[in-house]
């Protein structure tokens, strides 16, 4: 309830003139903010294998306890227990670790949905948990707005219950969640987008409802120079078929764009630099032979440390 309040309430009051343009584009985050760099540090793969604050624990222990818990990792990476690990099952293991707190966010939210206890979340019990004390709010009014917001939900709900049962398992849930995450979910995602953005309500967005989504002239005549760059972003790149207008295809292609895949890049970097027998593939034993590639421990911390030094 907590989430929509919030949501609402950004939703409905007049916070003024933005100083910033609101993105609703989904990237995939870099794997690290460090420099990709092997010759220098491997910091680079530590983040982006474990997540940047996983990788920092690692540098507080030792080689064998490094080692111990990597093997440990190791079995967790091979979904299909085969005793190897694929580029695939790495890059999976990748983009788990980068979006950790995305499944953080949803153990908290489905310890307060699961009202029952069953370990499954019923569309009536995030409803209820969620919208309850608003649907016996007497006053019609002061509820308009989250009954609108209820039968979105339920509408995604309904995307994300892939079996239709309206009984969400976890990953089921947290599709619902965070939407964008997952292929299958992304024509409610532009569909969300274009409702937000589509005022007159005729199915498209025109430059004028584009414009106004980021940026509200307040009476000012000139605008920024951002908001005219995203005036010719619309009719050069947005508008594809300029008709001035996007459809839902180009605001797909605005707000979910087809990225580069770093962590499938970073999966085959790690698999290339460990594979010792050259079978593109890797054994618990070829990961743990090169476990400073993967991981840090006080050794290579340490290493790193006297490379800074010897450097100043």
């Amino acid at each position: 309830m907590e989430k929509h309040y919030l949501l609402l309430c950004l939703g409905l009051c007049v916070l003024g003139k933005p100083t910033e343009k609101k993105d609703r584009v989904h990237h995939d985050p870099q794997l690290s903010n460090k420099m990709h760099d092997d010759a220098q540090s491997f910091d680079y793969d530590h983040d982006a294998f474990l997540g940047a604050e996983d990788a920092k624990t690692f540098d507080q222990l030792t080689p064998e306890e490094s080692k111990e818990r990597l093997g440990k990792i190791v079995g967790k990476i091979d979904a299909d227990k085969d005793g190897l690990v694929t580029v695939e099952e790495l890059r999976d293991w990748i983009k788990f670790a980068q979006k950790r707190w995305i499944y953080e966010d949803v153990e908290r939210q489905w310890k307060g949905h699961d009202l029952n206890g069953d370990n499954l979340v019923s569309w009536e019990e995030y409803k209820n948990a969620t919208y309850g004390y608003i649907l016996d709010d007497p006053d019609p009014d002061s509820s308009f707005n989250y009954k609108q917001m209820m039968v979105r939900d339920e509408r995604r709900f309904k995307m994300a219950d892939t079996d239709g049962d309206l009984i969400a398992t976890k990953e089921e849930f947290t599709a619902f969640l965070h939407p964008e995450e997952y292929d299958y979910m992304k024509d409610i995602v532009v569909l969300e987008t274009m409702e937000d953005i589509d005022k007159n309500g005729d199915g498209v967005i025109d430059l004028e409802e584009y414009i106004g989504d980021m940026y509200s002239h307040d009476g000012d005549a000139d605008e920024p120079e951002w908001v005219k760059t995203e005036r010719e972003q619309f009719v050069e790149f947005r508008d594809k078929n300029h008709d001035g207008k996007m459809d839902k295809e180009e605001t797909k292609d605005w707000i979910l764009p087809s990225d580069y895949d770093h962590a499938e890049a970073e999966a085959r970097h790690l698999v290339y630099e460990s594979d010792q027998d050259k079978d593109s593939k890797l054994t618990r034993e070829e990961i743990v032979d090169k476990y400073d590639l993967f991981v840090g421990s006080q050794a290579t911390d340490f290493g790193e440390a006297l490379v800074r030094h010897d450097e100043f």
